[in-house]
């Protein structure tokens, strides 16, 4: 799932607001900033929303919002954590494990937490 975002602002000082969840919106001093916050700011909108009994509301296609509004749109994915692990089973190339276990390594962190890590960081900055 991803929410249309709307991005505003200048060098140093950019705003996020998500038009789908009222008074959702963050801000940042780069681009890159502002939208990850934003992504905080979905899931805590998410959160408190559902902790009051609300509704979530569905967000609206791209294509509606570029009619709709001017500016910078962008999407942002709403990725929530559940509390708890599921395990997978994966298949990848003998030598990418290994670049991801040396990785992984580098980092401090175990082959899953490196791999959730990554995938939260290429949804993100493609959302």
């Amino acid at each position: 799932m991803r929410y249309v975002a709307l991005i505003d602002g200048h060098e140093g000082a950019y705003g996020v607001t998500v038009p789908d969840l009222p008074g959702c919106f963050s801000g940042g001093a780069t681009v890159e900033e502002a939208l990850a916050n934003a992504q905080e700011a979905v899931v805590m909108w998410i959160e408190e929303m559902e902790s009051q009994g609300g509704d979530i509301p569905a967000p609206r296609s791209a294509e509606d919002a570029m009619r709709e509004f001017t500016g910078i749109i962008t999407l942002v994915p709403l990725v929530r954590d559940s509390g708890r692990a599921k395990r997978v089973n994966l298949s990848l190339d003998t030598g990418l494990l290994e670049a991801i276990d040396d990785a992984a390594a580098m980092h401090k962190l175990t082959r899953s937490a490196f791999l959730a890590s990554a995938a939260r960081e290429k949804i993100a900055h493609e959302g």
